[in-house]
């Protein structure tokens, strides 16, 4: 008796896979990109304050009086104050076996939000004279991503019927209507690393051009299912 319930409950699903074969329509899965190439205009610069030293408590009132530096050079350059961020405050102690002595390592790094990409050398500079010894890097973005997002996936869409369009023409059917529409896409914004930095005797007093912000790709990738007729 068992055995018939079963073989009865195989035969009904092999039936219920071919009714679903037969009712899904023939079809053609094509991906498309499309990509927006743009100038920056605005860039986040991660800088940090970093101090090493023997006693836990005057490294870290060293690097809290670099940061206090930095920060009212930052409301002196008119940045708005949800414009820098804290993001991450350390202090750690550290061994050295060669020297068999203890040490310890405060740090802090700050993201800043710099709207107008023409004042990079001169902030720089002056975050620099504040005490920052740190460039963890710099990331170009736009202040028009919505707009250049949907541009870019227009022309994604566009790709991908041009490719079904390429593919049902070799195959002889006509393209139909969209079935399903997918949206792939990831924002990705290069970063620019930068090692340590120290300040040092040569340093000039004024600013120089030493940004190249070149462009940015803004990136749209769909995947769109279309029936054939």
């Amino acid at each position: 008796m068992k055995k018939i319930f079963l073989t009865a409950l195989v035969f009904t699903g092999v039936l219920a896979t071919a009714q679903v074969q037969q009712n899904t329509p023939p079809q053609i899965n094509v991906s498309g990109e499309g990509k927006v190439l743009v100038m920056p205009d605005l860039v986040d610069i991660s800088v940090g304050v970093t101090n090493t030293g023997a006693d836990a408590a005057s490294v870290k009132k060293a690097n809290d009086i670099a940061i206090d530096a930095v920060i009212k050079y930052l409301k002196a350059q008119k940045l708005d104050a949800k414009d820098y961020q804290t993001q991450r405050v350390s202090l750690n102690k550290n061994y050295d076996y060669d020297k068999k002595k203890y040490s310890f390592v405060a740090s802090q790094t700050i993201i800043i939000h710099l709207k107008d990409i023409t004042k990079y050398d001169t902030v720089m500079l002056g975050l620099t004279d504040a005490g920052v010894n740190t460039i963890n890097g710099v990331t170009f973005k736009t202040s028009k991503e919505d707009q250049y997002e949907s541009e870019a996936r227009v022309k994604a869409i566009a790709d991908a019927r041009k490719k079904a369009e390429d593919y049902t023409k070799a195959l002889g059917n006509k393209l139909g209507k969209a079935l399903l529409v997918t949206d792939n896409s990831q924002t990705y914004y290069p970063v620019m690393h930068a090692a340590a930095m120290y300040k040092t005797e040569n340093m000039v007093a004024d600013a120089r051009e030493t940004l190249a912000p070149g462009e940015i790709t803004i990136t749209a990738n769909v995947n769109i299912a279309y029936a054939l007729e």
